[in-house]
């Protein structure tokens, strides 16, 4: 699934290739893809590109008054295009879900894998329309996320960290992979409630989130769309890695799988040595 840094890298390539460039049409693929119907997209067309946001994992194309949102879900992803083929992509055929094309004959592709169709595309005068990111909490690259404003957050929380980190309502952008990474570099349990960090641990964790965000951020850098998604799976310590040695202290990283996802940790570095046990509602194992 694209994060915060695969998002905020594709807001810069968009950035770069789209503002100031004039849409010549938006043609929805998949009956799923628009979760909008007014403004529709034919307002867009003739319309000039004038600026790219990110908002979270949403990524906010404004053209004029009006905002093209998507958010990639899972499987989803954006495709940079030099030219479209003459005759039209057929609806409902492959993962192709919607394609925008520029008055130049160049744009992009917005496709999604498998068979579970989340990708969602919002055409809104205003972006705060769009319910997921309403309720959004505080970008974790924002200056004003500083180590007093993590704790505040994490104030009264009850919940295992795991969690915590990946509720868009509390932070915005983080989701399984980096917070696999996150309480990796924080030598931090998945487990952990939040009610039981001490001071030194809070402040752990809010360098770790920092550092592990902008180095990611860091790392896509300036490359094209098309290979954001081998620079992420590059860069990880410990997630999608199960069975490898941990860079850090050479243990195996270990695995607890859920119904639909599972998290990656290393023992020696987060739990003390302690493999967590492999269910829903694990705890160390005694």
């Amino acid at each position: 699934m694209p994060e915060l840094p695969e998002v905020e890298a594709l807001r810069v390539f968009l950035d770069d290739h789209l503002v100031g460039r004039e849409i010549d049409r938006v043609l929805p693929l998949a009956i799923s893809v628009l979760k909008t119907y007014d403004p529709p997209l034919t307002a867009l067309h003739g319309g000039t590109v004038t600026g790219v946001r990110r908002h979270g994992k949403f990524l906010d194309i404004a053209v004029g008054p009006l905002h093209l949102v998507t958010h990639l879900a899972r499987a989803g992803w954006l495709h940079w295009k030099d030219s479209f083929p003459a005759a039209p992509p057929r609806p409902g055929k492959g993962p192709l879900a919607l394609r925008t094309v520029l008055t130049g004959g160049d744009g992009f592709d917005l496709t999604e894998a498998g068979t579970t169709k989340r990708l969602a595309v919002y055409l809104v005068r205003d972006p705060a329309e769009i319910p997921g990111v309403a309720r959004l909490g505080p970008d974790p690259l924002d200056a004003a996320f500083d180590r007093d404003a993590f704790a505040a957050l994490l104030e009264g929380e009850r919940r295992q960290i795991k969690g915590a980190l990946r509720d868009q309502s509390l932070i915005a952008g983080i989701g399984n992979a980096y917070s696999d990474e996150i309480l990796h570099v924080a030598k931090m349990s998945p487990f952990k409630l939040t009610a039981h960090l001490t001071d030194d641990e809070i402040t752990r964790l809010h360098t770790a989130l920092r550092t592990t965000l902008n180095d990611a951020v860091a790392r896509s850098s300036g490359l094209a769309a098309g290979r954001l998604k081998a620079e992420k799976k590059s860069g990880m310590r410990v997630h999608g890695r199960t069975g490898q040695a941990c860079p850090v202290c050479g243990d195996t990283i270990r695995e607890v799988s859920f119904s639909d996802s599972s998290l990656q940790y290393c023992p020696t570095c987060q739990t003390g040595g302690k493999p967590l046990a492999d269910r829903r509602l694990s705890k160390l194992l005694k």
